[in-house]
């Protein structure tokens, strides 16, 4: 007698069966040993009727993670189950509706995020070019409260190699952050800048934290305004936070942050936080890179030309640097090439990451290495790049 509805509610109808299934075979990843494998064959044996297994595992799951609240949850309805029938998620009488709601929608994301994998012959359309050094890159879906850690694969031309997947909390009203203070998770391409002891910044950010450099140069152009948006950790007390919990960090558990800060590089790695990732075929990733590429090298070809129309053709009706407009950039540009007999230019270590957002940009960084007959320089520089007019063209420039 099936006397047990909750593998039913926690997914809204037909249970198991409406979680999507890869087409293909996925790799292993760090989460294949975490808590969604294990709620998956939980489920499996309460939608079997095998009530007794499923307390089992259960049982196995808190003694590994004390502090999960959803597993707690599933204990006592199993408990509750062998007493009489129950027909919701969460059948204790007194159960409080919103935490409720919160569990459930856990249950939701993580079980989706188990069945569907990124596939191999699939990268993020924003990962376009890693530098040589970026040994990974991180990339958030708020959609589906999961963060995807990529390998830099310098054996296969820097493509983006899936590693693992990783369960996330993000601002409690949404995304796209404008201001401070609106509990919402910006969308966009960032940097981790540091790294916070626990000590340092107290037990609600958990083991630790890695704060991000959001507002970026985009950002504070478009006006948005806040800071304190980090990577981090949950209070001892607590395993996990519901999906939409955090004032707009991004929130892993203890566990999932000390195995993932192992692949942080401070100043280095990316972390690209989008509303729901864009997957590009490994063809389609390569035209797209190559195509980005192209336009860099003319950019980078038509000023050691010294041919400054050519240079400036490279320059969006709309940019700006600073406080510098596109005429005053020009203005700037032709009175220094005047006195230019010959200028070589070399851009080493590139990194190209597409913004995740409602812009159509990407953002470029590389180490400049300027050279002409009365000045020499070396700089980080950072590009960002718009379609114009059917072509890629400069919008912003300035020191990395």
């Amino acid at each position: 007698m099936r006397q047990i509805l909750l593998a039913l509610a926690l997914i809204g109808a037909g249970a198991l069966s409406l979680l999507p299934v890869a087409q293909a075979a996925t790799p292993s990843s760090a989460s294949d040993a975490g808590p969604e494998a294990q709620l998956t064959r939980i489920l499996a044996d309460i939608e079997a009727n095998r009530l007794d297994d499923a307390a089992k595992k259960t049982d196995a799951l808190l003694s590994q993670y004390p502090n999960f609240r959803l597993a707690h949850l599933i204990k006592g309805d199993l408990l509750l189950a062998r007493s009489k029938p129950i027909q919701t998620f969460g059948a204790a009488s007194n159960a409080p509706k919103d935490r409720l709601d919160d569990l459930r929608d856990e249950a939701i994301v993580r079980l989706k995020a188990y069945r569907d994998k990124p596939q191999t012959r699939y990268v993020p359309r924003y990962l376009l070019q890693m530098q040589a050094d970026q040994k990974f890159a991180i990339v958030v879906d708020t959609a589906k409260s999961r963060l995807y850690l990529y390998q830099n694969d310098i054996a296969n031309g820097g493509r983006p190699r899936f590693v693992a997947d990783y369960y996330i909390t993000h601002g409690k009203l949404g995304t796209e952050k404008t201001r401070e203070g609106d509990k919402k998770t910006p969308i966009g391409v960032y940097h981790v800048t540091s790294s916070l002891p626990a000590q340092r910044i107290g037990d609600l950010y958990g083991i630790g934290a890695y704060p991000l450099d959001y507002p970026n140069e985009w950002d504070r152009r478009q006006g948005r305004s806040g800071h304190g948006i980090w990577l981090h950790g949950t209070p001892s007390n607590t395993y996990s936070r519901p999906p939409k919990a955090s004032d707009g960090c991004v929130v892993l558990t203890n566990a999932d942050l000390t195995a993932l800060s192992k692949n942080l590089q401070i100043g280095l790695t990316p972390v690209i936080i989008s509303n729901s990732i864009e997957w590009l075929s490994l063809d389609d990733w390569q035209a797209e890179r190559t195509a980005l590429t192209r336009a860099i090298e003319e950019w980078r070809t038509d000023w050691e030309s010294r041919d400054i129309n050519r240079y400036l053709s490279h320059y969006s009706k709309r940019f700006q640097a600073g406080s510098q407009s596109l005429e005053q950039f020009a203005q700037q540009k032709r009175q220094v090439n005047a006195g230019k007999e010959w200028i070589k230019v070399r851009l080493l270590n590139p990194s190209i990451f597409r913004n995740p957002g409602k812009e159509e940009f990407v953002v470029v960084t590389f180490d400049q290495d300027y050279r002409s007959n009365n000045l020499s320089n070396e700089m980080r520089k950072r590009q960002y790049w718009i379609r114009e007019d059917g072509a890629w063209k400069i919008i912003y420039e300035g020191s990395a």
